[in-house]
């Protein structure tokens, strides 16, 4: 069954899966910055946030919590990667 309905669920995974695409483009921007494993990393965000999506109705709000806090690390981290790189 899938029942998408509008959530903080189907806003955080849309956030996710929008920011996901903005790391593949990082590779046709500038190209010196990008990596092999941003394609791996970008696969497996557009995986999670399809699933935050379609099944974030399900979500109790302590773990909804607790995907928001995932993304903010990963987030974070793929911050820090890229401006690593600049320099």
């Amino acid at each position: 069954m899938i029942n998408i309905i509008f959530e903080p669920a189907l806003l955080l995974g849309g956030i996710f899966a929008f920011l996901m695409v903005l790391l593949y483009s990082l590779r046709f921007i500038n190209p010196y910055l990008s990596t092999d494993w941003d394609i791996f990393i970008t696969t497996l965000g557009i995986v999670y946030s399809s699933i935050i999506i379609i099944h974030g109705w399900r979500l109790d709000p302590i773990l909804l919590f607790s995907q928001v806090l995932l993304i903010f690390i990963t987030f974070s981290f793929c911050w820090i990667l890229i401006r690593q790189r600049e320099i």
